[in-house]
């Protein structure tokens, strides 16, 4: 078996190295080595979409990166973009328009519509379901996760038109 590697990177704002198993996955390195267990894992094949975090802003699998790969990159989890406030008008969407019921699939559906509505502020019902098509939900039947996106990009263009020039 091969020597962990010391790798350093940032989760959720902050700096830190550790070892990782060369073979150990995103996923495992934040659920078991930082105990970050809002990231969750469902097929572990990269299909469900529960298990995705933000690598350098974008959102990935983290069932199918391996942790050593993420070494000098920055990491978000659902916990650090709750803590930053990032999500909290997705979630207060969710919750309005009943996106949400056993809650599995959440943390990867706010990762994809953050990462959605950080490339397109207004993106149109069809790009919000294209966005969605790598999350499962058993749950919902999605209409109310895509009615949830649309109403935050709604409002999140309504509070950048109310801003002074």
């Amino acid at each position: 078996m091969t020597a962990p590697v010391a790798i350093t990177l940032t989760v959720n704002g902050e700096r830190l190295t550790r070892l990782a198993e060369p073979r150990e996955t995103l996923a495992d390195f934040l659920r078991r080595d930082l105990g970050l267990t809002g990231t969750h894992l469902g097929c572990e094949m990269g299909v469900c979409g529960a298990c995705l975090v933000m690598l350098d802003g974008t959102p990935v699998h983290s069932c199918l990166s391996f942790a050593v790969q993420a070494d000098g990159s920055a990491v978000e989890t659902i916990e650090g973009l709750t803590e930053s406030a990032a999500v909290t008008d997705l979630q207060q969407a969710f919750h309005e328009r009943n996106a949400l019921q056993c809650g599995f699939c959440t943390p990867g559906m706010l990762v994809t519509a953050q990462g959605l509505l950080a490339r397109k502020a207004s993106p149109s019902r069809e790009e919000i379901r294209d966005a969605l098509s790598g999350n499962y939900c058993r749950c919902t039947g999605y209409e109310a996760i895509v009615d949830a996106i649309e109403t935050v990009a709604r409002r999140r263009a309504a509070s950048r038109e109310e801003l002074p020039a």
